[in-house]
């Protein structure tokens, strides 16, 4: 497992050379990572720059540290053409279900920001806050707005609150490699099902199938129930497991046919 394959190391290489762009400025978030389609920074290109993209040093080593785990095994098995093939589709995949509930998501915050501009009111824009910005406010201001509802000043103030904590979220880009990864770990529980893993921390041994089991039902709790502050992309995670089940399933049926 750690005699990396030809195409697991170029695809190390790449996020790694990426990211050292990105902290030298030559490639700019805001231009490559992925923008809701709706947004006025979204760019076609960003469905695939998106995912060689990362957000820290430590989000990085997760990622390529799990491809660089998982991935050989996979490469080997499938050849290093489809292993690339299922990669890129998988990370595309993750991309467009998490655009998908993204919409859902912001269409629900735009409903909740007109609503709350036509009518202001102290205790509203508190539960907005408290809901929709995990960079705190001010709570002075939401003390003496509550003090003096009437306060004109007050209440414009709140609106422009509302207005840039909507604007923040709208244009709050997504990037790294998790969904390709996630669909690595999917597709690895699929082909090695009984494939027993010994994990850092927890140093006892789980097959593969479980330990795939177990994270996806984690995403999908996460993805459901998020806390305010919660920047990780559960549907992601999730958009890569599911586009890798498909596909391992559809190669596999391809495959069964060609041999008969």
């Amino acid at each position: 497992m750690f005699n990396i394959t030809p195409m697991v190391r170029n695809l190390l290489i790449i996020n790694v050379v990426v990211y050292l762009l990105q902290l030298s400025g030559v490639i700019s978030i805001e231009t490559f990572a992925l923008h809701y389609f709706g947004s006025d920074y979204f760019r076609p290109i960003q469905l695939f720059s998106h995912m060689f993209m990362h957000g820290g040093w430590g989000h990085l080593f997760s990622n390529m540290f799990s491809l660089f785990i998982f991935g050989p095994m996979l490469e080997r098995f499938w050849g290093p053409q489809r292993f690339l093939a299922f990669y890129l589709i998988t990370g595309l995949g993750a991309s467009l279900l998490y655009s998908g509930v993204r919409g859902y998501e912001l269409n629900q915050l735009e409903e909740e920001t007109v609503s709350y501009i036509a009518n202001p009111d102290p205790t509203r824009f508190y539960n907005y806050m408290e809901d929709h910005f995990s960079g705190g406010y001010e709570q002075g201001f939401a003390v003496e707005y509550r003090r003096n509802p009437d306060n004109p000043s007050y209440i414009e103030e709140s609106k422009e609150a509302v207005r840039y904590v909507f604007s923040r979220m709208y244009n709050s880009p997504m990037l790294g490699a998790s969904g390709a990864v996630f669909g690595i770990l999917m597709a690895f529980g699929l082909l090695f099902p009984n494939l027993e893993l010994m994990l850092l921390f927890l140093p006892i041994p789980i097959k593969a199938k479980y330990f795939v089991l177990f994270y996806g039902a984690y995403e999908l709790y996460s993805g459901f129930n998020r806390m305010p502050g919660d920047n990780v992309a559960h549907f992601a995670h999730l958009g890569g497991m599911l586009f890798a089940y498909i596909l391992v399933k559809m190669w596999q049926r391809n495959d069964y046919q060609d041999n008969f």
